[in-house]
């Protein structure tokens, strides 16, 4: 189960890769998505792109500094334990705000793109799961500190 969490965790950083190289590379498929979802907002689409550029490329370090964690059985660990729960909830919330944008802000939804959020919120709650014993009481723990 950890291998294939592993590499679920290497794969999600690098889909997630993907689509930041798409912002902040300025390819024009995600400079019109921008341009449309900007609109109902009022603000900069250049802005609101490479805003999210940096929201999803933190997500893809989350997953793949999850991959070496597992790969390495770092999880458990103390600190270690408390940056793979506050990665996967982050992605968790970053791939939320994606499925808003989508279904609130687009004028036509890009169904592969809902598709590729919920995989990556699957894959952060599966990690979740997996370690639940050991990542939410300390994560509880921080949050209340």
């Amino acid at each position: 189960m950890k291998i294939a969490l592993a590499i679920f965790n290497l794969l999600a950083g690098l889909i997630l890769t993907r689509f930041t190289v798409s912002k902040f590379a300025a390819w024009p498929i995600s400079v019109a998505a921008f341009n449309d979802m900007a609109k109902p907002l009022g603000i900069d689409p250049t802005f609101f792109r490479i805003g999210t550029g940096f929201i999803i490329g933190y997500a893809a370090i989350s997953f793949f500094t999850n991959f070496l964690l597992l790969l390495l059985n770092k999880v458990e660990q103390r600190k270690t334990t408390v940056l793979f729960a506050f990665n996967n909830v982050y992605a968790i919330g970053a791939m939320i705000g994606a499925l808003l944008s989508e279904f609130f802000l687009r004028t036509e939804i890009k169904w592969m793109l809902v598709y590729i959020a919920i995989a990556v919120i699957s894959i952060a709650a599966a990690n979740l799961l997996k370690y639940r014993n050991v990542a939410l009481p300390l994560l509880r723990k921080q949050v209340a500190a």
